[in-house]
């Protein structure tokens, strides 16, 4: 039978493909530390040993470790993934969220575009518009807007990561006290009800701590494989979140106990394709 199943939970429905579940997997193993062969098998409608070579493909590639009946995860909550790698990582989804956070920038508004790989395509979908400034601590997104006509960019300064070319330190988060913005566009590791938004790395969670300070609303950039993940350094509570812009369906455990603590949830829906893709990967149960 081919691995191209409909999986149907209470609220939606959703192609997975085999990469799809083993990044759900992962996502869980980061998320809880620890995942069973039979609940996953269950919740995939696949076999148990379907489940124990997705874990060995995730063993093979350093990101879990099997163990009697299931996997615990060998990624602590402070590794953060090389850019390179996120930007690869659910780049439909970040795509589709980045184009729908666009739509929520009014011509002549002064917005802060974070760093992190969703929010550089915040600023890809903001190409032609007219009027905007653009305030970030990330070079990646000073590069992508720094020629457009109808946009002025201002970079906070301070010192640069290697490999993901934020701006850290005194300079970059003393730049955002003298600033008043109207809406802070952030990118995080983690969303989850408590503590609420994390990072990898706390110089750049004081950076995006700085950012939301100065602006007069704060929208967070998040794909379903944050949701519910907690990372190293918080940043801030949910209570400092106006809106969540996700792809996550609004059935998603954490999507509704976001919701239901005030903020508001923008959906990104992924599009539908036009036709099913054919995977050669066959389960023999």
């Amino acid at each position: 039978m081919l691995h191209l199943r409909e999986t149907v939970t209470e609220h939606y429905s959703v192609l997975v493909l085999p990469s799809q579940r083993r990044q759900a997997v992962l996502h869980r193993l980061t998320t809880v530390g620890e995942v069973g062969f039979a609940e996953l098998a269950e919740e995939f409608s696949v076999s148990e040993m379907t489940i124990r070579r997705d874990v060995e493909t995730l063993e093979g590639e350093g990101l879990a470790r099997r163990v009697r009946g299931g996997a615990i995860s060998v990624t602590s909550r402070s590794y953060e993934p090389p850019f390179g790698v996120r930007a690869t990582t659910a780049a439909q989804a970040k795509a589709a969220i980045g184009t729908a956070a666009a739509r929520l920038v009014n011509d002549g508004d002064t917005i802060i575009i974070d760093v992190g790989t969703t929010t550089l395509e915040l600023a890809r979908a903001l190409h032609g518009r007219q009027g905007i400034t653009v305030v970030t601590a990330a070079l990646p997104v000073a590069v992508e807007l720094g020629n457009e006509p109808g946009i002025r960019v201002v970079v906070t300064g301070g010192q640069v990561r290697q490999g993901e070319l934020s701006l850290t330190g005194g300079m970059a988060e003393d730049a955002f006290t003298t600033m008043n913005c109207d809406v802070a566009f952030i990118g995080v590791a983690g969303v989850c009800l408590a503590p609420g938004l994390t990072e990898y790395n706390p110089d750049d969670a004081r950076v995006k701590r700085a950012a939301i300070g100065a602006a007069r609303r704060t929208i967070v950039l998040a794909d379903v494989s944050k949701l519910g993940r907690i990372a190293f350094a918080t940043v801030a509570p949910l209570s400092a979140v106006d809106a969540l812009v996700t792809d996550a369906p609004a059935g998603h455990a954490v999507v509704r106990e976001i919701a239901a603590g005030g903020t508001d949830i923008i959906s990104a829906p992924l599009p539908l394709p036009l036709s099913l893709p054919v995977s050669l990967e066959r389960d023999p149960a």
